[in-house]
């Protein structure tokens, strides 16, 4: 089994599983997501399997009939980690191709459960290594402890997770380097390697103006691309990741709890991340929503409305009927959309990057 292109960092949710399911397979198959489950604050351990994101953890894991990928829960507590290992154990036994995730900052309950699931379903297991500013080196301990605990037939995986990679953090690069460098050199036995990072900007009521395009750059790219340019030799396999077109925040937001009156239409160009902000509700909601489709269907930049499912409902969006919101969507629809065009547009960029 080959490993992948892309490695996108996915939110165990509705909009994530439907954006990779609408992937064409050939996209699929140069795919390997990180899922992550959500927070749940005030979950008990004896709550966990009844709560909301199992169904989609179920449906995850029926996704993924042939290709692989990782699961991991980063923002467990501690007194959830037993019930968590559990079922996380379950998942993995049940497809093989979920791999568990761990890290030199997790607990040591989860370091052993994460270990003792990839020796025994034999898919191996992701080390994640989070870079959020400047590298220091203090990971580089961790890391090794970690993998002399491994069997040496147990595959492993390495995930440098910058997160997020916005233009105010130029040496986010310089920094990935270094920490690469460090980090490649403690075995030779990584099986992936890849870099994430997560370029989309939060979107905020006073950064968008309703019904206009509003274009940010697209630094995490620009930092792939310094990274490929350091041209060392023992990243000559090294794999590229994001967070598809959320903010690494999104991530660490809890089900529930609505969200603004309004949403944003996204697509990803070469340079840029384009987003348009519209209304989710009152009169003038349908005929904002479809012209705003019909802006990014006329950027210079757009694709064409075959080169996705994303831009087929960007196209089906503008040319829907004015009085009828049938077709106009949802935040939830909007996620997905934005989702299968970028994915789609990073795994036809990444072979000549």
């Amino acid at each position: 089994m080959s490993e992948p292109l892309y490695v996108p960092v996915l939110p165990v949710r509705q909009h994530a599983r439907m954006a990779y399911e609408r992937l064409r397979p050939d996209i699929q198959a140069a795919i390997a997501p990180v899922w992550n489950l959500p927070p749940f604050s005030g979950v008990t351990p004896a709550e966990l399997e009844r709560a909301h994101w199992q169904r989609e953890l179920r449906r995850v894991r029926g996704a993924h009939r042939r290709h692989p990928g990782w699961i991991d829960a980063p923002f467990a507590q501690p007194a959830q980690t037993p019930a968590l290992a559990g079922l996380l154990a379950e998942y993995s036994a049940l497809s093989h191709l979920l791999r568990p995730v761990t890290g030199p900052e997790r607990s040591e309950a989860q370091q052993t459960a994460a270990m003792e699931t990839a020796r025994r379903c034999g898919c191996g297991v992701g080390i994640r290594v989070s870079l959020p500013g400047e590298w220091d080196g203090a990971a580089v301990e961790g890391v090794s402890s970690l993998l002399a605990r491994f069997d040496r037939e147990v595959p492993v995986d390495l995930l440098l997770d910058l997160g997020g990679v916005l233009p105010g953090r130029p040496d986010a690069g310089k920094d990935a380097l270094r920490a690469l460098d460090a980090l490649v050199a403690l075995t030779d036995d990584w099986r992936t390697i890849a870099v994430l990072g997560g370029g989309a900007p939060q979107a905020t009521d006073d950064m968008l103006e309703l019904g206009q395009p509003h274009e940010e750059p697209r630094a995490d790219w620009d930092m792939w691309h310094e990274i490929r340019a350091g041209r060392r030799e023992r990243l000559s396999r090294l794999r590229y990741g994001d967070y598809g077109v959320q903010p690494p925040t999104a991530l660490a937001q809890e089900p529930g709890g609505g969200g603004p009156p309004w949403g944003v239409l996204r697509y990803t160009t070469d340079r840029t991340y384009v987003l348009c902000k519209v209304l989710n509700q009152g009169p003038d909601r349908t005929a904002g929503i479809r012209a705003a489709a019909g802006q990014i269907c006329d950027l210079s930049e757009f694709r064409g409305a075959v080169a996705s499912a994303g831009e087929t409902w960007l196209r089906d969006c503008a040319d829907g009927p004015m009085t009828d919101g049938e077709g106009s969507g949802n935040h939830t629809q909007w996620l997905w959309a934005g989702n299968v065009q970028h994915m789609t547009y990073v795994v036809r960029c990444l072979p000549s990057s």
